[in-house]
């Protein structure tokens, strides 16, 4: 049971100093020299470069507290040490009581024997991690991502941190997470693991507790089970007397059915109730330990069953086969102390907002906090939970061996009740890396072994003894394990980045039919404001020094300017340049997502590279550090929507399909207008069509090269279509015959009428003209709009909606009304100024 908690105040000072500053646990050493004026903002600019040369010393944390007569009386008094980054010494009164060297576990010390009555002393210190991984390549050099410093192989401490091809090299140290004394008499809780068995209509929860005890008693285990509207159930047993003199650990399992069960589903396919189970052991009416869980009442697993293309892989959430739509989830703050449960929950009400059912965290980082796990299970996000091995070489020794069983011990009985979590994945694209990147040319047939031994043996091994209820998946991308073809597109999971890295069009993601794309994206810029933050003037060119050291892929800002000389004119200013990185962005993803939703059955998820930056800097994100949405979110927005209006098209051929990703068919009117620059109808046509649930289906095949039989003609035409129900679109797209650079655009006059209501303010959009790619934003408030970077069609009034609470500060109409600003492809060009 809790009796100090030791967050809060402490000391430290760089080792070679005398200087003690003040700090703050949880926290880190970057945070602490920031808030005291010891370190520049490693974000602005090239500081960075700075701050990582602070990371090469070693530092020292300390603080006191007091042990009354109270706390001492406790049989067994552990400090419980939840995060640790990463090579610490911990000592209690000048006696060391710990040397830790993972950043990803959690370490439990008895300190009954250190502890003295009245004031105690606790030390902690960090040794650099930069010296450390630089010395260990030097002694056994290991391949990693070339985007890091070498060495990071050695060390389980978030690889990122030492630096990614979208994050800077920036190694932070500290105690990251809570630290505290615990302390227990006579026995404990070691660990409560819950299995549920579902039949039609029922649910039976099987409490396993395991119980440590060191001396006799009658104790009894009482379950208690909380429904979401506060119902309680309870069952209780008696655990069989402990032997003294032993520390058995006892296996005890309660069985509970519940009453009324509600089904915990995905965002967009229903609710997400949340049941709390709290665990107690107790002797003749005093508790000793308790524990508690929040779970939600679900089957959830993947589902992998030979058909015509080759194995299905597909998330399977209470019988029922999903489209898994959603992103790959990174570190939102490369210092960590200043990341939050509420910034955190911004992100994935962004990610709701945008209709994901699905978030990857990715291996190359740190497992999240619990407050993570909790908004996924609460706005119904599947976690994709990949174990944290990303992109290199590591030898499994035996000491390593070891620390990585602790590892993931700790982590999967930390996140393996919560109902978000969907697999387990070994590691981020090392089994493709010893297949397609050259690895089996260069490293021993001994490393080639380790990667056998520890992601096909050791890893599934602990997941089926410590989380048999999740799926473990090997390695992301693979097909069947053991280096055979791990990219395949017809079995398990696939990363495609011939769309980018391959310098391929948009075109080409339509002849790639995966059973499950996790990863695949394009770089793109942030917006003006988010530039601003770390620049001066003069900074603001993409290939600055500045603007370069804010790009950490290598040819990216090439690439950006390849994919928008290949789509649109050359923008007039760095404004136009920025906003015209994000359309391309959102364009090459749609054509992705949009193809495989239309593939459904054959290709059942898109997960894009990716969600969310750790700083401000030009990336393959679709919300930016600050949280600002890019162009790609909202086009997320509408090719994730359940229900998707589509189109195909080649040449002057279209087809138009409709996906419907939710529980029932859905009844609906397909129309579609071609038409002229100003919006003037050359030809239309509509038709009633009904959706089966979880289906897609081609509803159209319409060819107009009679009246399109020129290429002026194209350059001036395009096609507008929308899936209509209950009278209002639900989803709509255009299509142009040519290049956007190519197309005929005059001025659309886009006209803006804000106004305001109770909870909410509205934008009214008019244009004159067909207007593509409608974009609206506030010179320096930040907002969410309703729907953002849209196409418009002459006549059409778009009305969208703006939540106060989505504005980055309170702000009173007329204000908006002079921030608001509006713009569209057509001011891209330097002659429509």
């Amino acid at each position: 049971m809790l009796l100090l908690d030791l967050n809060g105040k402490w000391q430290m000072r760089r080792m070679d100093r005398k200087e003690w500053l003040e700090a703050s646990v949880p926290g880190s050493v970057y945070n602490d020299l920031l808030n005291t004026g010891r370190m520049p903002d490693p974000f602005y600019r090239d500081q960075e470069d700075e701050v990582l040369e602070l990371s090469k010393y070693d530092y020292e944390y300390k603080r006191t507290f007091e042990a009354d007569p109270a706390m001492l009386d406790h049989e067994r008094l552990v400090l419980l040490c939840e995060g640790l980054d990463t090579l610490c010494e911990l000592f209690l009164n000048e006696a060391p009581v710990l040397q830790a060297d993972n950043m990803h576990r959690i370490y439990e010390v008895d300190i009954k024997p250190y502890l003295t009555p009245g004031e105690n002393t606790l030390r902690a210190v960090f040794h650099s991690p930069v010296e450390y991984v630089l010395r260990k390549h030097a002694e056994r050099p290991l391949i990693n991502s070339t985007d890091a410093l070498p060495g990071i192989s050695h060390l389980r401490k978030a690889h990122s941190m030492f630096g990614w091809d979208w994050g800077p090299k920036l190694p932070d140290m500290g105690i990251w997470r809570n630290i505290s004394i615990r302390g227990y008499d006579r026995s404990r809780i070691d660990d409560v693991y819950v299995t549920q068995a579902h039949a039609v209509g029922e649910v039976t929860l099987d409490v396993r507790v395991r119980t440590d005890s060191w001396s006799e008693g009658d104790r009894a285990i009482v379950v208690k089970l909380t429904s979401p509207e506060g119902k309680e159930q309870l069952v209780s047993m008696a655990e069989q007397p402990a032997h003294s003199g032993h520390a058995p650990i006892s296996e005890h399992h309660l069985e509970l059915k519940v009453d009324e069960p509600q089904l915990w589903w995905p965002n967009n396919l229903g609710d997400q109730p949340l049941y709390e189970v709290e665990v107690s052991l107790e002797e003749q009416g005093h508790e000793l330990d308790r524990h508690k869980l929040r779970i939600g009442l679900r089957t959830l697993t993947v589902k992998r069953e030979p058909d015509e293309w080759g194995e299905s892989f597909e998330f399977e959430v209470n019988g029922i086969s999903i489209f898994s739509m959603g992103a790959d989830y990174i570190p939102e703050d490369n210092i960590l102390a200043r990341c939050s449960r509420e910034r955190t929950e911004k992100l994935i009400q962004s990610c709701v907002e945008a209709n994901f059912n699905t978030i990857r965290v990715w291996g190359g980082a740190h497992y999240p906090d619990d407050s993570f796990y909790d908004l996924c299970d609460e706005y119904g996000l599947i976690v994709w939970q990949d174990l944290m091995y990303a992109c290199g070489v590591y030898e499994l020794t035996e000491a390593f061996k070891e620390n990585i069983t602790f590892e993931t011990i700790d982590n999967m009985k930390r996140i393996r009740h919560h109902a978000s979590l969907g697999l387990w994945c070994g590691n981020n694209e090392q089994e493709m890396a010893w297949v397609d990147w050259g690895w089996s040319k260069t490293e021993s047939p001994k490393l080639k072994a380790d990667y056998i031994k520890q992601y096909e043996v050791l890893l599934p091994e602990l997941a089926r003894e410590y989380d048999p209820n999740t799926f473990y998946w090997l390695a992301s991308p693979s097909s069947t394990g053991s280096f055979d073809k791990p990219n395949d597109e017809n079995y398990g999971d696939m990363h495609y980045w011939e769309v980018w890295h391959g310098k391929k069009p948009f075109t080409a993601y339509r002849s790639i039919f995966p059973r499950y794309m996790s990863e695949f994206g394009l770089q793109s810029f942030p917006g003006l404001k988010t530039v601003e933050t770390f620049t001066l003037p003069k900074d603001r060119n993409i290939f600055s020094h500045v603007m370069e050291s804010h790009q950490k892929n290598g040819t990216g800002n090439e690439k950006i300017l390849y994919y928008i000389g290949e789509t649109y004119k050359y923008p007039k200013d760095f404004d136009s340049l920025l906003y015209a990185s994000q359309l391309i962005q959102a364009e090459g993803l749609r054509y992705g997502v949009e193809h495989w939703r239309r593939n459904r059955g054959r290709c059942m998820g898109a997960v894009y590279w990716q969600l969310n930056d750790c700083w401000p800097v030009a990336s393959w994100s679709s919300i930016d550090y600050y949280g600002r949405w890019k162009a790609l979110h909202y086009a997320a927005k509408r090719f994730f929507a359940p229900v998707l209006v589509s189109a195909c098209e080649e040449g002057t051929s279209v087809s138009l399909h409709v996906s419907n990703e939710t529980k029932a068919a859905v009844t609906g009117r397909l129309v579609w207008k071609l038409m002229n620059v100003y919006s003037e109808v050359l030809q239309q046509a509509e038709r009633e069509a009904e959706i089966g649930a979880f289906t897609s289906a081609e509803l159209e095949q319409l060819d107009f090269a009679t009246l399109l039989d020129t290429e002026a003609k194209k350059r001036e035409t395009y096609l507008e279509y929308a899936f209509e129900v209950g009278g209002e679109w639900v989803s709509s797209g255009t299509v142009l015959f040519v290049k956007p650079k190519h197309f005929e655009f005059v001025d659309p006059a886009l006209e803006t009428v804000l106004a305001e209501e109770e909870e909410y303010f509205t934008v009214d959009v008019k244009a004159q003209a067909f207007a593509r790619s409608v974009e609206l934003d506030f010179r320096e408030i930040d907002a969410v709009f309703s729907d953002n970077c849209f196409d418009l069609s002459a006549g059409k009034v778009r009305t969208l909606k703006i939540n106060k609470s989505s504005l980055s500060r309170p702000a009173a109409l007329e204000e908006l009304q002079q921030q608001l600003r509006v713009r569209s492809i057509y001011d891209l060009d330097e002659q429509n100024v």
